[in-house]
């Protein structure tokens, strides 16, 4: 029997028998192979998501990959067998944000797969099919459930811009960290330092195309063209924006918890930084992240550090919450 996970309220959840929902108008169902597990995933968990971000009870699974099924009436049949991810915004496609492309912003107010509506820790998914961006036939599907969060990094890499050449910076070494490097990587650049509070990352670091790596508490350089600020640590804004030279281009990703470090406007001002800012995906960053890891320039497996499957939720939670370095990114398989 096929099973899904359903949290009715902060620290309860349950197994309960999955029944897959036939896929009505413009919309594919999907038969997971893997969720990630997020921080968010935890805040769903533990009762702490912002009003307004979690309707309970819910399925959580933001962060997955499958195999198209079935497909409802408008959408190709193509689709059927083919390996995908998702976007997990469900936006309304007719504002003027959405219309922009900006659907993260889009202003129908906020739906989101896993938080709002059901998510992918169950046997199978039912979701728009405009949302699915299609794999190639060869792509490891454990590898490609990493790709939601990488494609908020692309989003961030995106609006960066960094070009061949330039001096690029990462601060943070968690999953968004680790991917903020292979994007950066992939422009060339002739150095890219990854700044973290854990010694133990700088291996991984430079696995993935760092040339150099400092702890935040140490001595810090200030003549970077770029950095992707991915901690979301109380200093870590204030950190990023001091590595830029004059006239460097920040881009913040991290969301710290209230009372955090502000960056100081004078010193923005004097030194006319560039500051940008990236909550989710939206499209055109999930395609770029597709075509990265289509071309081999995106590795996300050694982020992989424990698979369960959905009995262990509960396990699944306490190892994302522990701290410890040894756990990475948890996936759990329906």
């Amino acid at each position: 029997m096929s099973t899904a996970v359903v949290v009715d309220g902060p620290g309860e959840h349950r197994l309960v028998p999955h029944e897959p929902r036939e896929p009505g108008p413009g919309e594919a169902l999907i038969g997971v192979h893997a969720a990630g597990v997020c921080g968010s995933d935890r805040e769903v968990y533990q009762g702490n998501r912002p009003e307004g971000y979690v309707r309970y009870p819910l399925t959580p699974g933001h962060e997955w990959s499958g195999t198209v099924r079935r497909v409802g009436p408008g959408v190709p049949r193509s689709l059927v067998g083919r390996k995908v991810v998702g976007e997990g915004f469900r936006n309304c496609q007719v504002c003027d944000r959405c219309h922009a492309g900006e659907t993260t912003l889009c202003s129908a107010g906020y739906e989101e797969t896993g938080f709002t509506q059901p998510g992918a820790m169950a046997a199978t998914l039912t979701l728009p099919a405009r949302l699915l961006h299609v794999l190639p036939d060869d792509a490891d599907l454990s590898a490609a459930a990493l790709l939601e969060p990488a494609a908020c990094v692309a989003a961030a890499a995106l609006k960066a811009n960094a070009v061949p050449g330039e001096r690029v910076a990462v601060v943070g070494t968690g999953t968004l960290g680790m991917f903020a490097v292979q994007f950066l990587r992939a422009n060339s650049p002739s150095a890219l330092l990854v700044v973290g509070t854990r010694g133990d990352r700088e291996a991984l670091s430079r696995q993935f195309g760092a040339t150099g790596f400092r702890t935040k508490d140490g001595p810090l350089p200030d003549d970077f063209d770029v950095v992707i600020e991915t901690a979301g640590s109380a200093d870590a804004a204030r950190t990023a924006a001091s590595l830029l030279r004059r006239g460097g281009r920040l881009v913040l990703t991290g969301i710290p918890a209230p009372g955090a470090d502000g960056l100081d406007p004078t010193d923005l001002v004097v030194r006319q930084l560039e500051v940008r800012t990236v909550f989710g995906a939206p499209p055109d960053a999930w395609a770029h992240t597709v075509r990265v890891f289509a071309a081999g320039l995106l590795d996300p497996l050694p982020l992989v550090t424990h698979e369960l499957p959905l009995d262990g939720f509960r396990e699944a939670m306490e190892l994302a919450g522990s701290g410890d370095p040894k756990v990475g990114k948890v996936l759990l398989r329906p």
